[in-house]
């Protein structure tokens, strides 16, 4: 295991860039993505000395202004890779070209460090090619690789052609993000805990974070300074896997220096909240202080999917969370609930159910397709049923491990759901083989 902890807290007087890579994908969305992480240690090092710059191949790519400070960014229609091959599907590169990207690289100055993140398994694809493009300017520059995919896939990140691969955690204290390297960013991120109480078999918080840990007040009130000093800023948006876990000792005091650092910002948690913790106390806070995106964690309400999930949401909870949130102000538009779908194991008439149920009480189901991610304890169960995957993390993708790595459910049985979640029923698509499984 490669830790350049110690190398990095000693580091002062150098020119470090830090480098957001390209996605390689069928699809991406601008989630409010930031790369936290490595926003947190080039803070770090600006605060040891060193002089810092930042390249988002996703942000520098940006073409199009979507709602809530997102954006459209730049897509090339790529050949696929062979695990590819039979997907009818464009792969594409998401991100700014690679010669304007070249173009960018050789009219900086050549620093002394180069540090790239990770995030998604299944894009490491993108991860080797910025990694390529840098060494193709910079060869003699080192190139420190890190990121969630390395810490899940740490023997596969070293044929990416980095100097260092990063594959333990940092040992460094987290710093404000420096969010102020964007010019003009429109949404930011807070993270108030790290990690997650819950247990769930196909999560890969807790082999990230280990144990639940939630932030000082201190430091939440540092980075809320922080981000007030950027007047671009229009929109918030919360990772967090726990937020409203105690309440009364953490997220009402949160709203209290919100509305006192932040009170413009609009307010979103694409993370599913917990709705065991949704009265309509707590409803009521979130729509005052502005929360305008919320999603909900239900993921089924089968025994198989509710035991896979740490059993976090009970039907009388999410009931009452919709009931609450309605009460409150919100809109249905405004509220999606996620429902897992592709499940090792799963019984695909749950998901129907389940679909059903969230449409009776007035909600809008989205479903969240299984991706199998090392490490995890249903990890093992899809390694039996579909053993390439742990060889080829490109298999790990969510778009099309269950409809054709496993095969379960078929790809038009998945897409009959979707069309079942938007409110449109195709009974005929649904087929007695698919729901067998």
């Amino acid at each position: 295991m490669s830790d350049v902890s110690k190398l990095l807290g000693e580091l002062s007087g150098k020119f470090v860039l830090g480098v957001n890579p390209y996605v390689r994908d069928f699809a991406w969305f601008d989630l409010w993505s930031k790369p936290v992480g490595l926003l947190s240690l080039l803070a770090f090092l600006r605060q040891r000395g060193n002089r810092i710059a930042l390249l988002d191949l996703l942000w520098e790519g940006r073409s199009k202004p979507l709602s809530f400070g997102r954006w459209k960014t730049t897509q090339t229609t790529l050949e696929k890779p062979p695990p590819y091959q039979n997907i009818p599907r464009r792969y594409r590169r998401f991100g700014l070209p690679v010669a304007d990207f070249m173009a960018r690289l050789k009219g900086m100055e050549r620093p002394d460090l180069v540090l790239v993140t990770s995030a998604m398994t299944y894009w490491y694809e993108g991860v080797f090619e910025t990694i390529r493009v840098l060494k193709t300017v910079w060869p003699d520059v080192p190139v420190y690789l890190g990121g969630t995919y390395v810490r899940l896939c740490p023997e596969h990140a070293w044929r990416s052609g980095a100097d260092i691969v990063q594959t333990a955690p940092l040992s460094l204290p987290f710093t404000s993000p420096a969010f102020d390297l964007y010019p003009g960013l429109q949404y930011a991120v807070l993270i108030t805990s790290w990690g997650c109480p819950m247990r769930c078999s196909y999560c890969a918080t807790r082999l990230l974070w280990g144990s639940f840990k939630m932030r000082p007040e201190a430091e939440l009130e540092a980075d809320m300074e922080a981000l007030a000093a950027i007047p671009s800023l229009t929109d918030l948006v919360f990772y967090d896997d726990a937020l409203l876990l105690n309440p009364e000792e953490r997220f009402y005091p949160l709203l209290d220096q919100l509305q006192k650092h932040l009170p413009h910002l609009r307010l979103h948690t694409p993370n599913g909240l917990h709705v065991a913790s949704l009265d309509e106390r707590c409803c009521n806070a979130l729509f005052q202080a502005g929360f305008r995106t919320i999603r909900l964690s239900l993921e089924g309400l089968d025994d198989y999917t509710q035991a896979n999930s740490s059993g976090k949401a009970a039907r009388r909870d999410y009931e009452r969370a919709v009931r609450a949130l309605f009460k409150a102000g919100y809109a249905p538009e405004q509220i999606e609930t996620y429902i897992l779908v592709g499940l090792p194991g799963q019984d695909l008439k749950d998901v129907k159910r389940s679909i059903d149920y969230v449409l009776a009480l007035g909600g809008r189901p989205k479903l969240s397709e299984y991706s199998p991610i090392p490490g995890t304890s249903l990890y093992e169960t899809a390694l039996k049923i579909t053993p390439a995957i742990e060889k080829e993390p490109l298999l790990h993708n969510n778009t099309i491990y269950a409809p054709y790595v496993a095969g379960a459910p078929t790809p038009e049985t998945l897409q009959s759901l979707k069309e079942r979640a938007k409110g449109k029923t195709s009974e005929e698509t649904l087929t007695k083989s698919d729901f067998s499984k």
